[in-house]
């Protein structure tokens, strides 16, 4: 026991001390001039404020590269990113990722559960700050941000990071769209500069944190999604590294969200609600003195590596500030064309590639078969059981029977009548999932990898494997894919003129004077 401890601590001596390197080649990255005006307070200004504040010295935390290598790495890159850092295939790519989580939200506006929170929160909060999107609604920025954060994870339509296991789009953008309503002025060029920053942070987190996070039950979109959140809101408010620092630390410890909600529970879509908050409590406290855990990721008692993945070695430091600003996660976020969970994507893809080779009828159908990694066993694979819809959303074998029987698996398909249709039950019965070594032996980024059988009654057997769903990074959804996927979601809602108007302001947002006029366009006017 003493020698695995030994090892341990000499592991992680190791990355901080490799870790050292990245974070003082990202500290050094130039600033754009404007933000290096007085819009960020200077490290005289902040030391100056520290000492009015009446709290005691210890409360007054300070960060050391030998304490925080990784979280000094990412504050930097989140403080000193600017637009002309950003290569023009990633503000394209965010763009439309941006495109997309709006359609997803604004969708969601007459969702039951979407409802119920916009009336509760409405009874509480007489604030007009922000608007909810899609909506005449206006709250407090912080409740906004619960609510719009929820609409995109709303009805399982938003993107995915798969390495990282994440939304993005639903914990990133509600609380910079927050920040532009409260603090209002900032140019397109700076909000997709702070979007950058929120979806670089996030699925770095996750991918340090490695598949297991989710194996074990936390809900990675929201325990991750904090981070994400509270980059962009401090980016947009133009945080020091040091303010930077403290508002990672401070949405850190906000981190919360359990897997047992897919089984049937409203729940589910506030997660990435209230990452969404989290995180912009993490930036507006930050940007007010207010002190987080400094070493919030490399703490190695109560820190979020050690305490989510219960260990001091199950997770990997590096990843955090590895390729920081060089190699770009936003261009590994993949979009939904289904309307359920990632997981099943891969499976849909291939029963659908299969039927197109050889047609056949559900009675045809002896049983099926999918093999892919534990982790696809354990989050989808369970036996279906009518509990509400997003449990509909969330279990493989309904979703392979929901696509034989309409051809399809997207909004028209997850209804009260469905999901209890017993055709429907008795067919997802026939599905089994089971756990394939050789695909597991592939390693994390085939976590989604499947291999598919189909038994049909007359001894056939079509087999299809997919490694990526269809909208992946792999093979990327076309410009005219995502608007036309935008321009369906928005328009069930609001007319098609706001449509277009939301449209060409997401597509030309370098071209805004200010990005407030983006959240103006979200809601009924």
């Amino acid at each position: 026991m003493v020698k695995s401890e030994e090892n341990s601590v000499d592991r992680r001596n190791f990355l901080k001390i490799a870790a050292g390197s990245a974070a003082a080649l990202v500290a050094s990255a130039p600033r754009v001039g404007a933000q290096e005006s007085s819009a960020r307070p200077s490290h005289e200004q902040t030391s100056e404020e520290a000492k009015r504040v009446d709290a005691p010295a210890t409360e007054r935390t300070t960060e050391t590269s030998a304490d925080n290598p990784y979280t000094q790495g990412m504050a930097a890159f989140v403080s000193g990113l600017h637009y002309e850092q950003i290569p023009q295939e990633v503000i394209d790519r965010i763009k439309l990722l941006i495109l997309d989580s709006f359609g997803c939200a604004i969708y969601s506006v007459d969702l039951e559960w979407s409802r119920i929170l916009m009336r509760t929160l409405q009874q509480l909060d007489s604030s007009t700050s922000c608007g909810v999107w899609g909506t005449s609604l206006r709250l407090s920025a912080p409740h906004a941000a619960l609510v719009n954060g929820t609409l995109v994870h709303g009805f399982e339509l938003d993107d995915i990071h798969r390495l990282g296991v994440m939304h993005v789009g639903a914990v990133t953008l509600p609380s910079l769209l927050a920040v532009t309503e409260i603090r209002p002025g900032m140019s397109g060029r700076d909000f997709l500069t702070a979007a950058v920053a929120g979806y670089e942070i996030g699925p770095r987190v996750g991918r340090c944190m490695g598949e297991e996070h989710i194996g074990q039950g936390w809900h990675s979109a929201a325990t991750v999604g904090v981070f994400s959140s509270a980059a962009a809101a401090a980016a947009a408010l133009r945080l020091s590294k040091e303010q930077t620092v403290h508002a990672l630390g401070i949405a850190g410890t906000q981190s919360a969200g359990l897997m047992a909600a897919q089984y049937g529970s409203m729940v589910l879509r506030m997660h990435t609600g209230r990452s969404a908050q989290s995180g912009l409590y993490g930036g507006l406290l930050a940007a007010n003195g207010f002190t987080g855990i400094v070493n919030v990721f490399e703490s190695d008692y109560g820190g979020f590596c050690t305490t989510f993945s219960r260990s001091h070695d199950r997770f990997n430091l590096a990843e955090l500030t590895s390729g920081l600003g060089t190699r770009f996660e936003t261009m590994q976020v993949s979009l939904k064309f289904y309307s359920c969970v990632s997981s099943n994507h891969t499976t849909l893809d291939a029963i659908r590639a299969i039927r197109a080779r050889r047609s056949f009828s559900v009675d045809e159908v002896d049983h099926i078969v999918v093999h892919g990694s534990q982790v696809t066993v354990d989050h989808v694979g369970w036996k279906y059981r009518p509990a509400g819809i997003s449990a509909a959303q969330l279990n493989l074998p309904f979703c392979v029977a929901t696509l034989l029987l309409d051809g399809n698996v997207f909004v028209d398909q997850f209804t009260a009548q469905k999901i209890v249709d017993p055709v429907r039950i008795a067919l997802a019965d026939k599905v089994k999932v089971v756990a394939d070594p050789d695909i597991m032996a592939r390693g994390s980024e085939f976590r989604q990898m499947v291999r598919a059988e189909v038994f049909l009654k007359d001894g056939a057997v079509l087999t299809e494997t997919v490694e990526t769903p269809r909208g992946s990074e792999r093979s990327f959804a076309s410009k005219a894919d995502v608007v036309e996927k935008f321009e369906n979601l928005a328009g069930h809602v609001i007319p098609a003129g706001q449509v277009a108007a939301i449209r060409e302001a997401v597509l030309n947002l370098e071209t805004l004077p200010d990005s407030s006029r983006l959240a103006h366009l979200l809601t009924k006017q």
